[in-house]
């Protein structure tokens, strides 16, 4: 087991803290592992935390979750920058900028301004020593999505590939989602912008670590929308190198689904195993309601579980998704609210990330969900656990931490404004780590 312990002494030279470290957890991925458990193994020290650092102010803003690895912490910015943090005291250590971000002016809509550049959370193949994210870039007046591989000790550019499948709109499309890897492949989702406008597409995109020929899932091939953004979180890759998304609402209303509103189960090569909708899909398509707001969450005895706009919770077999209609059981009028994001994920219980505070529910061996409490904590983003504590940010600039038995909030602290409209924190090298509107905050004991 990993122990941590957090030494703090004061810099003379800054009155900043500084803290000695005997062991380092890693978080290289959206919630932590590939299958986005958003749990730190291991002992690490959170019961009473004060900020330990906060960076310089960094160029861009934060939509993603910190990574950390070594004795960095990562972040990617809508400036198309990405960011090496010494894990000690927030400073820079090496940032590189990527490529020319879109101006928001020349997209079709969308909600992130005043450009987008990169907005879905990176990833670390730790083996590679190697950055991965993808930058959408304005080249010759025209937006376009490159995933970029950067060395993770210098920024040094280790790969640039144009992403964009064929025939898509580029500026229809937002990569959203966080990046995961699968098989020798950096596998993430895309959708479209805020306001659903122009055409546009769900995709999973897997690109060889490194690079070469693209592997695609389109869904809702025949109509349009069926976007893959899942409230930022990164495609789920199980033990067996699968990979799980949740689609969003899909353009049609009639005949059949068309992998909108649905779970999918996705081969490495993006060939689809097996799916789940639900028998009101056209419903939730016509209302907007769209089942992936979340990821799937792959819990304990073959369960997994899917909850999204509707406010419906599905328990699902994972063995046997069930097609159209096939759940195990279904939970309605969950939250008053939507859900957007990563879960995190403890065996058999689950911290969904409601939009009014997580929401803590258990899967018994039968299938049935089951509410152990619902905390408050207003415009909550997805929650993560981390010293035996549940922590979750707002949009006011708080985060969080809640006693995983009832709920209650037993510490908070602030970090100003947030740019992302689903924040989440991240953990490792004994620290806890938010992001800002457009710098990093640690926090620790």
């Amino acid at each position: 087991m990993l122990t941590v312990a957090i030494v703090f002494a004061a810099m003379a030279s800054s009155g900043q803290l500084a803290h000695a470290r005997t062991g380092r957890a890693k978080w290289n991925v959206y919630h932590a592992t590939a299958a986005g458990s958003g749990v730190l193994k291991g002992s690490i020290a959170l019961s009473h935390v004060r900020q330990v650092w906060q960076s310089p102010a960094l160029s861009g803003q934060l939509y993603g979750e910190p990574l950390v690895s070594g004795s960095y912490v990562y972040v990617a910015t809508t400036a198309d920058v990405v960011y090496a943090l010494n894990a000690a005291d927030g400073t820079v250590a090496w940032s590189k900028t990527v490529g020319t971000p879109v101006p928001a002016t020349s997209l079709p809509c969308g909600d992130i301004s005043p450009t987008v550049g990169i907005v879905g959370t990176p990833v670390i193949d730790p083996a590679r020593h190697e950055i991965f994210a993808v930058a959408d870039e304005q080249v010759s007046g025209s937006p376009s999505h490159h995933l970029v591989g950067l060395d993770t000790a210098t920024g040094a550019v280790l790969l640039d590939q144009l992403v964009d499948p064929p025939g898509s709109t580029p500026s229809a499309q937002l990569q959203r989602t966080g990046l995961n890897l699968t098989a020798g492949s950096v596998v993430f989702g895309m959708g479209g912008n805020s306001g659903d406008c122009s055409t546009y597409h769900g995709w999973v995109i897997g690109v060889p670590e490194s690079g070469g020929e693209a592997h695609r899932f389109e869904a809702d091939r025949s109509a349009s929308e069926g976007a893959v953004w899942m409230g930022g979180a990164a495609p789920v890759v199980d033990r067996s190198k699968d990979v799980w998304v949740a689609t969003g609402n899909g353009s049609n209303t009639s005949g059949e689904p068309q992998d909108g509103d649905s779970v999918l189960k996705l081969s490495p090569s993006m060939e689809r195993l097996d799916s789940f909708t639900p028998s009101n899909w056209a419903q939730d398509n016509a209302a907007d309601a769209d089942l992936g707001s979340t990821v799937p969450a792959l819990l304990s005895h073959g369960h997994v579980v899917q909850v999204g706009k509707s406010q419906t919770a599905y328990v699902l077999k994972r063995k046997a998704l069930g097609g159209v209609g096939g759940e195990l059981s279904k939970l309605t009028g969950m939250g008053g609210t939507t859900f957007d994001g990563g879960s995190a994920i403890e065996k058999s219980t689950v911290y969904l990330p409601c939009r009014k505070g997580p929401m803590s529910a258990t899967v018994d061996k039968s299938g049935e969900l089951h509410i152990n409490w619902a905390a408050s904590v207003s415009s909550a983003g997805p929650p993560i656990v981390a010293g035996g504590l549940v922590w979750v940010m707002d949009q006011s600039g708080h985060v969080d931490s809640l006693n995983p038995a009832t709920g209650a909030i037993t510490q908070q602290v602030s970090v100003g404004s947030v740019a992302n409209h689903f924040p989440t924190p991240s953990a490792g090298d004994g620290l806890l780590f938010a992001p800002a509107t457009n710098s990093v905050f640690a926090f620790g004991e």
